[in-house]
């Protein structure tokens, strides 16, 4: 191999990577390590989980979509202990907005407490995911970044954001990538509201708007 192919060999496998980091960069949903998410998990995957009984698990499914974690952890709170609820989130979640969740929602966390709340709370508003790695990776290693972002999202600007941020939303499909993209541009939120609000009840619709703006 002469030196020219092995220059463009090197140039090409650096533009994947160069590629790769933008896309997870720009994604904005936490890259994921196997943390389910509660209105999109199977219930099979539900009863499996530490502490979810059949029963449970039925519930989940009965209630989905559930708005916020803090409304998953009201469900599940007078069966499961705090103990209880911390292991089960380590394996089921639903993600939380950086930019407007509560101090209540954070500690919900695995593992979270007070001064790391404070650190999430310091560095709003974030713009990317790659701006919270940058800010949290002050205090803790890239393992423990790695593990906290699965928990979080910044929403994506409805007008702007690509085919792949929208995909990132949990249980969104082609289909409604496609509703996301006919209705544009967005002029407020009402006229989201509105036009999804044609594919999906009022429920749902609230749920997806968790992780959108216009701003």
């Amino acid at each position: 191999m002469n030196q020219t192919t092995r220059f463009a060999i090197r140039f090409a496998s650096c533009a994947v990577l160069m590629t790769l980091l933008a896309g997870s960069a720009a994604a904005q949903l936490g890259r994921q390590q196997a943390l389910l998410e509660a209105n999109t998990a199977t219930e099979q995957q539900l009863a499996a989980l530490p502490g979810l009984s059949a029963t449970l698990a039925k519930q989940i499914i009965e209630r989905r979509p559930l708005a916020s974690i803090r409304e998953l952890n009201d469900l599940l709170s007078p069966s499961l202990n705090k103990d209880q609820l911390q292991e089960l989130y380590g394996k089921l979640f639903i993600h939380i907005n950086l930019n407007s969740a509560s101090k209540e929602e954070m500690l919900l966390i695995p593992g979270m407490g007070n001064r790391m709340v404070h650190e999430f709370e310091e560095y709003r508003p974030y713009k990317s995911l790659a701006q919270f790695r940058k800010e949290i990776g002050k205090y803790v290693d890239e393992k423990e970044v790695a593990r906290l972002e699965q928990y979080v999202f910044v929403p994506v600007n409805l007008n702007t954001a690509s085919e792949e941020d929208i995909l990132s939303i949990p249980g969104m499909g082609r289909r409604m990538l496609r509703e996301f993209k006919e209705y544009r541009p967005y002029d407020n939120i009402e006229k989201f509201r509105k036009e999804i609000g044609k594919y999906v009840n009022a429920k749902e619709v609230a749920r997806l708007e968790r992780y959108v703006t216009l701003q």
